[in-house]
């Protein structure tokens, strides 16, 4: 079958192939009626974008790359349909990749991105040191923005949530609630998440006087079996303390499947808070106290960072960015209510 052509599109629209390239390029200004009449006169005779002509026209191809550290994450999933949403505002697509939470899959993923010229990469790196030589490698090649996480030591874009702040509130809350004693389960300390997270868990408390024994930090991997393993595991060598802080739902959403399991009320015995406020948060039992990311906030930086990169890569760049949005902590039933105001230093 022979393919339509721009010009027969705009014969059939009655504007000229100028006009019909702007609409479908998406650039330029013309008016709401032109442009659904040229729509309409695309669909009609099935007309299709040459890609590789446009690309080679452009010195572009209107896609980027996305690599996560595991799909199967919720958080994850709904921040690349963030992402996503935003690229389609742009006009570009996206092209998306599982690093399985492995640096060398992860290296591979982004050469492989690279190698098919796509405008640039957004990335949430699986490991906060391993993942650095394949991070810069890939941002000396073209445009590149962190998501989320973070190695440093690179010359690249960030944008993320402020992790420290975050479980400032989260203690907050968990104290004002009467909370005096607490655990930290998470991941293992080899990304910036819970590096963050753990760091202004144990700083907060320290502040506030809530106790951190040694042997109630317990870090594993961000999983539901985890959380219920390492909620057990403190019932076998001593007991629960006042609150379970967790680096993220799914971590929590087991620590809280555990306590009922072994008979512990949350929260009238036990508070448990979560991180990322992912959909099954709300849907717990009892539902989940959690932090809440702003994720299409966190999605039109990237894209807005990477488009200002691709901009810039020829010329000298400034200082790069590393954007820290605030969180919100989402108050449910898996925390007490505040038992009286204090004063904070």
């Amino acid at each position: 079958m022979q393919r339509v052509t721009i010009a027969q599109v705009a014969e059939r629209a009655g504007v000229s192939t100028a006009t019909v390239s702007r609409v479908l390029s998406r650039r330029g200004q013309v008016s709401a009626a032109v442009e659904r009449k040229v729509r309409r006169a695309a669909d009609e005779l099935g007309y299709q974008v040459n890609v590789i002509a446009r690309a080679l026209r452009n010195s572009r191809t209107d896609t980027v790359g996305m690599v996560v550290p595991s799909i199967t994450n919720p958080f994850f999933t709904s921040l690349v349909e963030s992402v996503e949403h935003a690229l389609g505002k742009e006009g570009k697509e996206l092209f998306l990749c599982d690093a399985r939470s492995d640096p060398r899959i992860e290296a591979r993923r982004l050469a492989s991105l690279a190698a098919r010229n796509v405008d640039g990469i957004i990335v949430s790196p699986s490991h906060g040191t391993d993942s650095r030589p394949a991070v810069q490698q890939t941002a000396d090649r073209l445009p590149l923005v962190q998501l989320d996480r973070f190695v440093d030591g690179t010359t690249t874009d960030w944008v993320g949530v402020d992790d420290v702040a975050a479980m400032r509130q989260v203690m907050d809350h968990l104290h004002d609630g009467g909370a005096r004693s607490a655990a930290f389960i998470g991941s293992l300390m080899t990304h910036s998440s819970t590096e963050q997270r753990f760091a202004g868990f144990r700083r907060r408390a320290e502040e506030l006087g809530i106790e951190v024994k040694p042997d109630q930090v317990l870090l594993g991997d961000y999983s539901v079996e985890w959380g219920e393993a390492a909620v057990a595991r403190l019932i076998a060598e001593g007991g629960l303390p006042d609150a379970i802080v967790c680096a993220d739902d799914l971590i929590a959403l087991g620590a809280t499947r555990a306590c009922r399991a072994h008979g512990f009320a949350v929260p009238r015995q036990v508070q448990v808070t979560g991180y990322d406020d992912i959909e099954f948060s709300r849907l717990a039992e009892p539902a989940l106290t959690t932090v809440h990311q702003p994720r299409d906030r966190i999605a039109a930086e990237a894209v807005r960072l990477l488009a200002a990169a691709g901009l810039a890569k020829d010329t000298e760049r400034g200082p790069h960015a590393h954007i820290s949005l605030v969180p919100t902590l989402v108050v449910r039933d898996s925390t007490r209510a505040t038992q009286a105001p204090r004063d904070r230093t």
